[in-house]
Order: C-alpha cells, then sequence, then structure tokens
C-alpha cells in the first residue's frame, strides 16, 4: 500500500512523441537490466536456443527436398518462389513462440511481487514502458536473426542457394517490423491484465492477425512481387509505430497496481451497453424518441478524427483504382466492348427484381457493414477500412478503363453512381468511422475507463449511430438505387 501511495505521488508527465533522447537513454536502463535478467534465465535461454537451431535445420531441410522434388517435374520456379517464405517463416517462428516474453513483462512481475519496486522509481510512465519493451524485444529478435543465419548457412552448404540483397534485406526488415508489432502488442496486453493466464489468452489476437499477414506475404512472395514488399514494409512500419505510441499512451502505473482481478461480470456488461445504447439516465428513466436522437447527433463531434480518417481511405481508395487502371489496363479487345455496352439494356434485365431490389441492396449493405465490423474487431479497425474501401477502388478502376477505352467516365459515375452516393456514401463514412473508433478502443482506451468500459462504450456507440443514423440513410439509399438510379441511367443514355 505504501509503494502504491508513493507511486501516486510522481509527479505524471505528458506523453511526449517523437520520444526524447533523456527518456530513451533512462529506458535503456530498464531494458539492459531485463535483457541481463532474462538470458540468465534457462527456461528462456534453452527454448531460444531449441528454436534457433533445429527449426531452420528442419526448414533446410524442407526447402532441399523441396527443391529436389520440383526439378524432377520441371517446375523449379515454384521452388525458387517458397524457399524465400521459409526464410520468412524460420525468423517468424521464434518470435512467435517467445511472445511470452512480452506477455510476462508486466503482468508477470506483479504476480511474482517484483513490480511495485520497479513501480516506485522516478522513472515516467513513458519510460519505464519504452525500457521494458525493448527488453521484450531483444530476445525474440537475436533468436530470429540467428535463426535466418543458420538458415541461410545450410542452404548455401547443401543446396548453394544464395538469397539477393533485396531480399535478405527485406527478409531483415519483416522479421524486426513484425517482432516489434507482436511485442508492443503483447506489452499492451500484459499492461491491462491482472493475471498471466488471461494475457495468455489475449495473446490470440495478435498471433491469429500476424499468421494471416504472414500468408499474404507468402502470397507475395510466390508471384515473385518483390517491390510490392516495400509498401507492404512501408505499412507495416507505421503500424508499429502506432502500436508503440498507442502502448505508451495507455500505459498507466497506478491503473496497473490497482487492478486485482479480472471478472466476466456478464450482467454489468450488458447494462453498461444497454444503458449506452438506449440514453437510460441512472435513474432507470429512458429518454424520449427526440432526445435520444439529440444525445446520438450529440456523439458525431467525439467521431472527427475517425471520420476524417476514413475520408482519407475513401480518398486513397480512388487513387488506388485509379493507379491499378494506369499500370494494368483491360486488353484493347475487353476495352472495345466497354464502348458497346448498352446500359439502357443492363437496366431492362432487372425489371422483373425490381420490386425486390431494395431490400436486396439493403441487406447486401448490411452484410458487409458486419463482416468489415468483426474483421476490424481482429484488426484494430484495418480490415474494417479495407473492407469500406474495395468497392470506391473498383468504382474508380472502371471509371478509369472507361476513360481508356474513350468513354466519359464522368457521365458514368454521375448517372450510374451519383444519386444514390449522394446518400449511401455520408452513411458508410460514419459507419466506417464509428466502427474504427470501436475496434481501436482496445489499444486507447478512454482515461479514467478500464479497456472493457471503453470497448463496450464505443460499441454501443457504433449501434447508436448505426441503427439511428447509417440504416435510415442506406435504406433511403437503396430506394434511390433501385427506383431513381435507374431512371437517370435510361435518361443520360438512353437518348444515344
Amino acid at each position: 500500500m505504501a509503494t502504491a501511495q508513493r507511486v501516486q505521488a510522481l509527479p505524471r508527465r505528458r506523453v511526449r512523441w517523437p520520444i526524447a533522447r533523456h527518456d530513451l537513454r533512462l529506458a535503456l536502463i530498464i531494458t539492459r537490466r531485463e535483457v541481463r535478467d532474462a538470458f540468465r534465465d534457462w527456461r528462456i535461454i534453452v527454448p531460444i536456443f531449441i528454436l534457433t537451431l533445429v527449426f531452420p535445420l528442419l526448414m533446410n531441410f524442407t526447402a532441399g527436398r523441396l527443391l529436389s522434388f520440383v526439378s524432377d517435374y520441371g517446375a523449379e520456379i515454384v521452388g525458387t518462389r517458397l524457399v524465400p517464405f521459409l526464410l520468412l517463416v524460420v525468423g517468424f517462428f521464434p518470435t512467435s513462440f517467445s511472445l511470452v516474453i512480452a506477455l510476462e513483462t508486466f503482468v508477470g512481475e506483479k504476480e511474482r511481487n517484483s513490480l511495485e519496486p520497479l513501480l516506485a522509481t522516478p522513472l515516467t510512465n513513458q519510460q519505464l514502458y519504452l525500457g521494458k519493451m525493448l527488453a521484450a524485444v531483444v530476445p525474440p529478435l537475436t533468436a530470429s536473426y540467428l535463426g535466418i543465419a543458420v538458415y541461410l548457412a545450410g542452404l548455401a552448404v547443401t543446396v548453394g542457394w544464395y538469397p539477393s540483397w533485396q531480399l535478405l534485406v527485406q527478409t531483415v526488415l519483416l522479421t524486426t517490423i513484425q517482432g516489434i508489432m507482436m511485442v508492443s502488442g503483447a506489452v499492451i496486453v500484459s499492461s491491462q491484465t491482472t493475471s498471466t493466464r488471461a494475457a495468455n489468452l489475449l495473446a490470440s489476437f495478435i498471433i491469429v492477425p500476424m499468421a494471416l499477414l504472414l500468408q499474404f506475404e507468402a502470397v507475395v512472395m510466390f508471384w515473385g512481387n518483390y517491390a510490392g514488399l516495400w509498401w507492404l514494409l512501408l505499412a507495416l512500419l507505421i503500424t508499429a509505430v502506432i502500436l508503440v505510441r498507442m502502448g505508451i499512451y495507455v500505459f498507466n502505473r497506478e491503473e496497473l497496481l490497482g487492478r486485482d482481478i479480472d471478472q466476466i461480470r456478464l450482467g454489468w456488461m450488458a447494462r453498461l451497453f444497454w444503458n449506452r445504447l438506449t440514453g437510460r439516465s441512472p435513474e432507470g428513466r429512458y429518454p424520449s424518441l427526440r432526445n435520444w436522437y439529440r444525445q446520438t447527433l450529440a456523439l458525431l463531434p467525439g467521431h472527427r478524427m475517425p471520420l476524417t480518417a476514413a475520408f482519407i481511405a475513401f480518398l486513397g481508395a480512388l487513387f488506388v483504382g485509379y493507379f491499378l487502371a494506369q499500370h494494368y489496363p483491360f486488353p484493347p479487345a475487353l476495352q472495345a466492348r466497354l464502348s458497346e455496352i448498352d446500359q439502357v439494356q443492363n437496366i431492362s434485365r432487372i425489371a422483373g427484381v425490381a420490386g425486390r431490389l431494395p431490400l436486396l441492396i439493403f441487406t447486401h449493405n448490411l452484410r458487409v457493414i458486419v463482416l468489415a465490423s468483426l474483421l476490424g474487431v481482429f484488426t484494430f479497425g484495418v480490415a474494417g477500412l479495407g473492407v469500406y474501401m474495395l468497392p470506391w477502388t473498383l468504382i474508380a478502376y472502371m471509371a478509369a478503363q472507361l476513360a481508356a477505352a474513350g468513354e466519359s467516365p464522368w457521365q458514368f459515375l454521375l448517372a450510374t453512381i451519383a444519386p444514390h452516393a449522394t446518400v449511401e456514401l455520408p452513411a458508410l463514412l460514419l459507419v466506417a468511422a464509428a466502427a474504427l473508433r470501436w475496434q481501436s478502443s482496445l489499444i486507447a482506451p478512454t482515461h479514467g475507463r478500464t479497456i472493457s468500459e471503453s470497448w463496450l462504450t464505443a460499441a454501443a456507440d457504433f449501434s447508436r449511430l448505426f441503427v439511428g443514423v447509417a440504416a435510415p440513410l442506406l435504406l433511403l439509399a437503396a430506394l434511390i438505387e433501385a427506383l431513381v438510379t435507374p431512371q437517370v441511367v435510361v435518361a443520360v443514355f438512353g437518348g444515344g
């Protein structure tokens, strides 16, 4: 108790970003202490040593058998594309298994009663968090680098395979950035949980997205698109910086000492969500529909930043569509067919389902929103924004292809997209922004609230904005798309 009081008496400094040299120097004091203690523990060194030597040798054996097998069938290109991916796996594997070091940075010491003396030091929250995070990064990355070296040495001796400098640099950078991402996420989990068991369970939210990312990298490497890996590296670097920044932002030593046990209080969770969704007062009174809408619209100023991010993503989707159209144009034969499309005839083909079309369009938009929301929960909103960007990318791509075929893209956009998009786009922007704020609340909870409170509150705000604002707008957009847009298309293209 005395330690907690001394901690609370420490002055709370404002988080500075970028990190000052003084803060980094003090953080390295913690890093040296943690790394020295980690390498003294045989329970850490032995698994790292085994993963560093045995697994690369196993991958080396697999690569040799793979190259021998595909050469018998004249498919050497398959082996040469898969061997670099095994190099990436060798770097990723020790990092994933060494994640337990990062998960125990705070909660492990708290269970061993060795955390309070450390928290009582005059170090700021930022310095303490950085020191612990850097200490958790060193052993996994050391194991990864050694594993890569063993794997490459084995390939050079057994099959005479050497990576290009570009591939080697990309692999090392991918391993480093992915290790920082995983460790920073694990340290956030460790600082927000009260038991090692809970931290290990929550680690699935780190391992699963990284495993999916590894599969995506496998596809990129299999197609030999190494230039695209530089863009992926840039995106991962931005994500890593965000995770580190958010970890520094949410870490608070007073809250860490104040939490004793994690409890699953389903009743409390349901009441918190329901009260926030319905606007129910502490006295149990529900607001009128008019007041409920006033409260709902009052949430919009708090979504200014995610709305800006969603709008930037929308502009980025248009740019990506145009960029892809310039680099991957349709063949001339297909471009000639674009100029022959009869828009009026296409509209006549949906006459048989015109009565059901509004409901079909509305339910389709709902399915897309549900999919984007679920994917965003596991990726802190990144996958959700990707799903949101996809249709606008396709629209920009098709408009650019029409321009290349000699048609007017503006006529196509104004006639077939603009009538309902004027209502649909604001609704989708609002949904994307509310979902992003909800999904990112796991790494940026509101001050004065726990992660669960912030997450449930943001989820209720998302549901409230969706039900009260976005859903009616999407229903109106579906009616316009089914009933008005076809008439506009006939008016614009029918006179030709």
